[in-house]
This record gives structure tokens, C-alpha cells and sequence, in this order.
């Protein structure tokens, strides 16, 4: 298993983000993707998602993201910014609902590893941002995805809770599982490799002719 990307670029509001992306994470690898705000990182996690029009090639496990959308989706876990939580449920059905959706994981499994069941009755919208984001993040245990792609996962976890989930994303990996995070901190993952974006190489562009990649900037 594993993501091979060759030459991708993605551009947003007639501007060119990042370009010339190219790199493979093979199946047990954690990789940390570094750069300035501004630089591209939730760009390029969005766009290797299929959340973003770009140009280039994904190859997930053999699947080519421009050929198969919902292929590559199946086996990606996207964590961003937002928690995905529904307010009105609690804790307990929000992540029952996702284990159900994914057919993946152990909630059980989740439950343990995140601290979770002290709040298992609690409304979500009753939780404090420390306990949305553990919630949020236990999505990634139930959804059996191989892929995981992580967008600053530890913004409000304490420092005990932040080295626990560096021993899960240690433990994804260890099961063939594969993970690409951007985070400014460093989480302890020994060896892990870097990819570095570099913002000096944002400039205006010019539509593509793919009619699909055009369409984003109507």
C-alpha cells in the first residue's frame, strides 16, 4: 500500500498555491508536513482529499484520485480544522453514528484511547474545545480508513492528551495504516520525514484546460 503523488499543483482564486509536489508514503509511515501559514498545507491535504480541483497525479493503493473520486475517498480519514461533530447529539451517538457510517473500527477502541467515557452522555455542544477535539479526533479510530490526513490535529489538546494521540497515529502506522500531518509542534514521532512547502513559489496564474479545474475560477 501506498500514496504516490507526481507534479501536483492546485490553484486557488487565480493564484497558484504549490506546484511540482512530488513525493510517496508507503504503507507504515507517518510523514509531517511543514511550512509557514499561507504556505499550502491545508491546501495540499484538501487537495489530495478530492476536496480541491488540482492538477498532477494521487495514487492511492493503486487508485488514481482524477479517475476515481470516491476510490481514494473510501480509504482517506480527513481531520481539519473543524471537529465534524453534531452539537445536538452526545458524544456517545455522535461517535456510535460515524462507527456505523465508516463500518470500520472499535468504538470500544476510540472510546479508551481518547479518554471518551467520562462524557460519553454529554451533548456535544456542552463539551469544552479540549473535548470536542478529542471527540473529533476518535473518528479516526472507527473509520478504518488507511489514509490519514491531519490538519493541526492537536490545536486545544493538553499535552497529555497530545502525546497519547502521537502513540495512536504510532500504533495506525504500525498496523499498515499511513499518516500525513500538518502541525507546527513536534509530536515525537521518531524518524518520521518532512515534507517542507515553500511559499515563494505562489504567483498569479492562468486557467488550466482541464474544463474541470477551470471551473474554479468562474
Amino acid at each position: 500500500m501506498s500514496l504516490n503523488v507526481s507534479n501536483l499543483a492546485c490553484f486557488r482564486t487565480g493564484r497558484l498555491i504549490f506546484s511540482n509536489q512530488s513525493f510517496v508514503i508507503e504503507a507504515g509511515e507517518a510523514v509531517m508536513l511543514r511550512g509557514p501559514n499561507g504556505a499550502g498545507k491545508s491546501t495540499l491535504l484538501r487537495a489530495l482529499a478530492g476536496m480541491l480541483p488540482s492538477e498532477g497525479s494521487v495514487i492511492l493503493n493503486g487508485i488514481a484520485l482524477d479517475k476515481d473520486v470516491d476510490g481514494v475517498q473510501e480509504q482517506i480519514a480527513f481531520s481539519g480544522h473543524l471537529d465534524a461533530i453534531k452539537p445536538q447529539l452526545t458524544v456517545g451517538e455522535n461517535l456510535t453514528f460515524w462507527a456505523r457510517l465508516f463500518e470500520g473500527g472499535s468504538v470500544d477502541n476510540a472510546v479508551d484511547q481518547f479518554a471518551l467515557a467520562e462524557i460519553w452522555d454529554r451533548p456535544a455542544h456542552a463539551c469544552s474545545a479540549g473535548q470536542k477535539r478529542r471527540l473529533g479526533l476518535a473518528r479516526l479510530v472507527v473509520s478504518g480508513r488507511v489514509l490519514w490526513l491531519l490538519d493541526e490535529p492537536t490545536v486545544s489538546l493538553d499535552t497529555e492528551t497530545t502525546a497519547r494521540f502521537a502513540d495512536i497515529i504510532k500504533a495506525h502506522c504500525a498496523g499498515g495504516g499511513m499518516a500525513l500531518i500538518a502541525t507546527h509542534i513536534e509530536l515525537g514521532l521518531e524518524g518520521a520525514r518532512v515534507i517542507a512547502l515553500d511559499p515563494t513559489n505562489m504567483r498569479t496564474a492562468t486557467p488550466s484546460s482541464d474544463p474541470f479545474l477551470s471551473e474554479a475560477w468562474e
